[in-house]
């Protein structure tokens, strides 16, 4: 390929026109740019130029390459100075803007954006925003250091912008300052962003990092734009003095972005010369550059074509010789003449024409500057807009959820005000029932006090009657007897009369019985007048009974005719009452049942609720005991019982309701105490033992939430069975005991054999444990080799002494306990001893069941560490938990022995031993831990400058995670410890002793 065609290639390549980076690549891949360090430096600012100003396929294009750029940049960066340095460094910007477009496909090229644009990259997610911060970051850094090195490259104190090798240098920083520019304002844009969404302590890393660039971008910027090679060029911008304070959200506002002004008649021949340079250089770095004849035009443009000076014959003139040398004296100097006439004018226009393009930069660079003010104010005016919808929308749906809530409380009022008047209709009810009941008892009274009435008025009646008849009899006998008496007067009349007549009669005959006779007829006439006068009254007597007995008959009708009205009144009265008693009993007898069902709704919320908790990761840190759960559960059978009672009471009389609503309420809060304490115990028992025990108690919830559905019907209250639940609390319960501790269940008969047993099992754990610790560093001696067998048996070897250490501590506690036993403290036998001290022998049990876990546990530990399976921590806790337990082994020991015991003094040295070897497997613990970390050493030099700081980001996040989880872990363990001595307390009857001793 000959260098016209390959100068046609290059031009083609950077065309605007072709729609690809092939052309390019396939001129470039021929290009020896390994090995000429000025040719690849003006391939990379050619490179960057067309990934600013190509199509965007170049990026796509030119990711094939990366690879061979990565290792072009390795190998010259191999390179401490000149081209090859530079080169390095431009290649790693490159692949880091290449990178960057595939990542952020929404960047264009020349990294010009809208403030709308830049919202949309982020998506509106907060973790975008701060990943493109990172990245952007990185870009930033890359250009940075691209610029650092072109600077230090140069000696700066020499003009060395005028010089041919320093432009070389020089031109593609032009391409740098226009990526920092808008890097600069998006770092910015996006970090105020970010400020607004996430807290100040979590972007510390990203302030710190903006105000080191913003140092390094502010200074370059500043010696760029005092270069002469840059002020024809680009007008280049000043950064503020200070950096933005990113923690004042206003502070956005006083941004301004800086604008980059390309002058127009300089960006064409800049790109012209760039091109010609390149084409040149490209093509044939060796090949000089041809001189252009200049002069030549410049004298034809002033003194016109060779036509015209052939018109001009010297020898035409008069034929005069001898002037021609005066001739061409005179016109050269004339030539010289307008020369510097000419050189002056070429000096003066090029002044003005210089001032005039200053000013017309002034004035395109305040124009840009006015069109980017204007672009951004449109751009705020935008994001304002956007805003002010947000707020708009935030407002409606605020406004709406104000009215909900508005509607929503006016319900709660309304129900409450419903609420209300139903308890006052209810009150009202009770209260109408509890009237109608005095009235019921008013008008019974007054019923019962009118039949008496009635009764009393029938009595009064028939004794009146009685009397009217026993007067009536009495005035006819009365009327007999005065006829009677009549006649007999009548008869004595006429006997007396006759007696009379006798008299007159005789009385001729005996003038001596006349006299006699005639005060006889007196006589008898006196008396007859008194026995009419006698007659008179009994007549009038008799009418004026006739007359009472009238007005006594006339009282009784009238009496008679207002009881039956007061009769009838009453028994209207009296059946409204019932109905109206009826009509109570049927209110009363629903808003029983509604009271019921109302209890038996909540006692079902009160068991879910308790269920509820089951699933709640807050309550994995509550815990209890088994014989508190014992004891719930026993709770809740006699509540059970109680529940059917009421129950059956309710069915039979309605008016038992309160104590069925009671008997809800506590069945449901025991039953929910039950399931909360059954969880809470599971979190203290074995994995199998705590999912037996979960399984059962959401039984028992489960159990009795369908007794409470079948008790909120009436249809199955009678027929409600509770036979299930009270299985499951059962299974509960003797779940329960099983978890309840030992030693609380053991006889005290049993505990003297109970303490041989376990310090026997505890010397042969120890047994046990030194054997397996002596096989093992066996095992690692014939294995292992180099730093990791010289860990293993100093690790081992103090375990062997923490071992050797517990066993002659167990054999000093046996010797102890035996001279304590024989010392004669009021028992007759070592197993009445026990038995008469269960406390203090429940402790040496507990102690000796502690030492003897802790020896096993430790050297499983120590297993797993020695095989590379384990932590180094878990040691060291197994063997702190050791000295723990032989502590409390040696307090349970010394508690009831002589101060001058001498076995107590061996006791206390072997307590000590134990210690210091607890101390030694710490140390040694520790010191193999940082022997063998110090073998993995970290090293950073293959990680980029991202990888690093991705790196660091996932440090601190960890560091944070960790912090949290040691937070939590502590707490755990305080709550934890404070639960084992709870449960230690109760299983060696710590509240019992106390109260004894109280």
């Amino acid at each position: 390929m000959d260098l016209s065609k390959m100068a046609v290639s290059i031009n083609k390549a950077i065309n605007t026109q072709e729609r690809g980076a092939h052309t390019f690549w396939a001129a470039v891949n021929r290009l020896p740019l390994s090995s000429n360090a000025v040719l690849c430096w003006k391939f990379c600012h050619v490179f960057h130029k067309l990934l600013r100003d190509g199509h965007p396929n170049v990026i796509k294009d030119s990711m094939r390459n990366k690879s061979d750029l990565s290792d072009m940049g390795r190998m010259w960066g191999h390179l401490s100075e000149g081209y090859g340095k530079l080169c390095s460094i431009y290649l790693k910007l490159l692949i880091t803007k290449m990178e960057f477009h595939v990542k952020n496909p929404r960047f264009p090229g020349n990294l010009q954006m809208s403030n709308r644009q830049l919202e949309d990259a982020g998506e509106n997610d907060v973790n975008n925003f701060f990943q493109l911060t990172v990245e952007m970051f990185d870009y930033l850094e890359c250009e940075l250091n691209l610029f650092l090195g072109v600077f230090s490259s140069l000696d700066m104190s020499r003009s060395v912008s005028v010089t041919a090798a320093g432009q070389c240098r020089l031109a593609p920083l032009i391409q740098v300052i226009l990526d920092s520019s808008h890097l600069y304002d998006y770092t910015v844009k996006l970090l105020f962003k970010l400020h607004s969404c996430l807290p100040a302590d979590t972007l510390q890393g990203h302030r710190e990092r903006f105000q080191e660039q913003f140092k390094k971008l502010k200074s370059l910027f500043y010696r760029s734009s005092n270069l002469q090679y840059f002020k024809r060029l680009i007008q280049i911008p000043q950064l503020p003095e200070n950096p933005p304070n990113f923690l004042r959200a206003s502070a956005l506002s006083e941004h301004i972005s800086p604008v980059v002004v390309i002058p127009a008649e300089s960006s064409s021949p800049e790109t012209e010369h760039m091109v010609d340079l390149v084409t040149d250089d490209l093509v044939d770095t060796d090949t000089p550059a041809q001189p252009a004849a200049v002069v030549e035009p410049m004298f034809d443009d002033l003194f016109g074509t060779s036509a015209s000076a052939e018109s001009f014959n010297f020898n035409s003139q008069n034929g005069m010789r001898k002037d021609k040398d005066r001739l061409i004296q005179q016109l050269t100097q004339e030539i010289d003449a307008l020369k510097e006439e000419m050189e002056s004018f070429r000096l003066e226009s090029g002044r003005l024409c210089q001032a005039l393009r200053g000013r017309v930069n002034e004035l395109e660079a305040e124009l840009a500057e006015q069109s980017h003010l204007r672009m951004q104010a449109l751009g705020e005016s935008e994001f304002l807009r956007a805003e002010l919808d947000d707020l708009r929308r935030v407002k409606e749906d605020t406004e709406k959820e104000q009215r909900s809530l508005t509607e929503i409380e006016r319900k709660a009022v309304a129900n409450e005000q419903r609420y209300t008047k139903l308890k006052e209709k209810y009150t009202e009810l009770v209260q109408s029932h509890a009237d109608l009941l005095r009235k019921n008892a008013e008008v019974t009274r007054q019923m019962t006090v009118a039949r008496a009435a009635q009764d009393e008025v029938d009595s009064v009646r028939r004794e009146m009657q009685e009397k009217v008849k026993a007067a009536q009899e009495a005035a006819e006998r009365q009327e007999q007897d005065q006829l009677k008496e009549l006649q007999e007067l009548q008869r004595e009349l006429q006997s007396s009369r006759v007696e009379l007549d006798t008299l007159r009669v005789t009385m001729t005959t005996s003038k001596q019985s006349s006299e006699e006779l005639s005060s006889q007829l007196s006589i008898v006439e006196s008396e007859k007048a008194a026995l009419v006068e006698s007659l008179s009254k009994k007549e009038a007597e008799l009418s004026g009974l006739g007359e009472e007995l009238e007005h006594v008959q006339s009282s009784l009708a009238n009496e008679r005719e207002s009881g039956v009205k007061t009769a009838e009144a009453l028994q209207n009265q009296l059946n409204e009452k019932e109905s109206r008693e009826q009509a109570l009993e049927s209110q009363l007898v629903a808003a029983r049942w509604s009271t019921l069902q109302g209890a038996v709704e909540e006692a079902q919320r009160i068991v879910k609720d308790s269920l509820a908790l089951l699933d709640d990761p807050a309550h994995i840190s509550c815990t209890s005991s088994a014989d508190y759960l014992a004891s719930r559960c026993r709770a809740s059978q006699d509540c059970l019982t109680r529940l059917h009672s009421a129950r059956d009471g309710y069915l039979a009389d309605t008016t038992g309701l309160s104590e069925l609503v009671r008997a809800v309420t506590q069945f449901a809060h025991l039953v929910g105490d039950t399931v909360v304490q059954g969880s809470a115990t599971s979190h203290m028992v074995p994995v199998e033992q705590a999912d037996a025990l979960s399984d059962s108690v959401k039984a028992c919830g489960a159990e009795a939430l369908a007794l409470l559905a079948q008790m909120m019907e009436q249809e199955t209250l009678a027929t409600a069975d509770s036979t299930t639940l009270r299985a499951a609390l059962d299974g509960l319960l003797a779940t329960a005991e099983k978890l309840r501790p030992r030693g609380l269940e053991l006889q005290q008969g049993e505990l003297g054999d109970l303490v041989e047993q376990e310090m026997a099992a505890t010397s042969a754990a120890v047994e046990s444990a030194a054997a397996r610790i002596e096989d093992m560093l066996n095992k690692s001696r014939a294995v292992d080799t180099g730093v990791k067998m010289e860990v293993n048996e100093r690790i081992l070897a103090s375990c062997t002494d923490l071992m050797q250490a517990i066993k002659e501590l167990v054999l000093s506690s046996k010797d102890l306990q035996r001279d304590i036993v024989e010392s004669g403290r009021g028992a007759a036998s070592m197993k009445e001893f026990y038995v008469k001290n269960s406390r203090w022998t429940e402790g040496l049990i507990s102690a000796s069941k502690a030492v003897g876990w802790g020896a096993t546990v430790m050297v499983d530990a120590a297993d797993l560490v020695v095989q590379g399976k384990g932590k180094y921590e878990e040691l060291m806790v197994c063997s702190h938990e050791i000295a723990a337990s032989t502590a409390q082994l040696v307090a349970a020991s010394k508690v009831k022995a002589d101060k001058d015991n001498a076995n107590l003094a061996r006791l206390k040295l072997a307590s000590r031993g134990v210690t210091q070897a607890t101390a030694g497997v710490v140390a040694s613990t520790k010191s193999g831990k940082s022997q063998v970390e110090e073998k993995d050493t970290m090293d950073f030099s293959s990680m980029t400058l991202t990888q690093i700081k991705r790196q660091e980001m996932d440090s601190q996040v960890s560091v944070l995670e960790l912090e949290t989880k040691l937070q939590k872990e502590r707490e755990r363990l305080g709550e934890l410890r404070k639960k084992h001595y709870e449960l230690a307390g109760v299983a060696e009857g710590w509240g019992d002793e106390d109260e004894g001793t109280g």
